[in-house]
């Protein structure tokens, strides 16, 4: 297999550097950027498996870059932020981050997302069984080909980030059961869930606005207030 290739993102060189070792300690290829301009021309000329990205930077900040790159590219994304509310985490996620680390970042969890999210992002990208090719998830008018990888709502495709896709996938192969909060997030990231409401609510919320004609009085994915979530049986 080729060497997985991440870009890390900051203004500040030395905590590039230091991300660049760790990475590179653990066998995986690293690209560098120092402003979010820097980040989009990388992504454009060469091949990037995952994002590291800070948010405050000059020129053109993170948040920024990344509403750019999420027009037509899925790879992962991690926020590397020192604002550590929630609200700041959720506004990350809401702009298409997967995930969010506050500065100062354990150097070792740090690692073990990159991890995770390069492993689910390639077993998306990977090749599959002669019979799970032919496995295509379909309510209504939304369509999830297994095969490609692809999302299609009333005959139109939409572009979902790796993690959404995995949502979808989950609801979509259960339709009509209710999953939690925690249990998507232990299913999804397959880490151990704590408080992840809002990190959950931020990628339905997203899903929800890339599937439905009218996100507001939706038609596919559905809120079980105060239990959690389930694509509706159709």
């Amino acid at each position: 297999m080729d060497k997985q290739t991440v870009l890390v993102v900051d203004d500040d060189r030395d905590i590039v550097s230091a991300i660049a070792k760790l990475l590179s300690d653990e066998g995986i290829g690293v690209l560098k950027a120092y402003d979010g301009l820097q980040a989009l021309d990388v992504i454009a000329s060469q091949r990037v498996e995952l994002l590291i990205i800070d948010v405050m930077m000059p020129r053109l900040d993170g948040l920024s870059a990344l509403m750019k790159i999420r027009a037509n590219n899925n790879i992962p994304v991690i926020v590397l932020s020192a604002k550590s509310e929630d609200t700041d985490k959720i506004l990350g996620l809401s702009m298409g981050a997967d995930d969010y680390i506050t500065k100062p970042y354990n150097p070792l969890e740090l690692i073990a997302r990159v991890k995770a999210h390069l492993r689910r992002y390639l077993t998306l990208g990977s090749a599959v069984s002669p019979s799970e090719k032919a496995d295509t998830l379909t309510v209504g008018g939304l369509e999830l080909d297994k095969q490609t990888k692809s999302v299609t709502a009333d005959g139109e495709k939409r572009t979902l980030t790796a993690t959404e896709y995995k949502i979808l996938e989950l609801l979509m192969s259960n339709a009509g059961r209710v999953f939690s909060a925690e249990e998507i997030y232990s299913r999804v990231w397959r880490e151990d869930a704590f408080s992840v409401e809002n990190t959950v609510m931020v990628h339905i919320r997203h899903i929800r606005e890339k599937i439905e004609i009218n996100p507001k009085e939706p038609r596919y994915l559905k809120v079980v207030w105060g239990v959690g979530y389930k694509i509706e049986r159709l």
